[in-house]
């Protein structure tokens, strides 16, 4: 499996992790099978910001509400690893939605995921 994201967007994402070194920074990916379209910011919630994070339940609810009248597809989660490995942790196995891809940046560093049950499965990330 691949996915296909402009690499304006990775940019933004490394740049994002880079700004907040010592926490995982995170938001929501937009898109279409095989697509990432939009990459948008949310606040990270979680207690400890420099060990997990926690999409802020408002931007994701927001998010639900919008693709069910029309707006961008909701397809999946990006955060950041301040230990710099940009791939999931034992937290994001457990905190895993099936179907849902996921985006971790590691210092420079950007891999894709795909979440299924009780694991990830690494996807071919092409930039255009």
């Amino acid at each position: 499996m691949r996915i296909v994201v402009a690499a304006s967007l990775i940019d933004q994402l490394v740049h994002a992790a880079a700004s907040a070194p010592m926490e995982e920074v995170c938001g929501l990916l937009f898109g279409e099978p095989g697509r990432i379209v939009e990459a948008r910011p949310a606040a990270n919630v979680a207690p400890d910001r420099t060990a997990s994070f926690e999409v802020d339940p408002a931007a994701l609810f927001a998010a639900f509400r919008a693709e069910r009248v029309g707006g961008p597809r909701l397809i999946g989660h990006y955060h950041s690893h301040p230990n710099g490995l940009a791939e999931p942790s034992q937290r994001d196995l457990a905190a895993a939605e099936p179907g849902r891809i996921w985006l971790i940046i590691g210092g420079a560093t950007v891999r894709a995921w795909l979440a299924t049950a009780g694991d990830f499965h690494e996807i071919t990330l092409l930039t255009d």
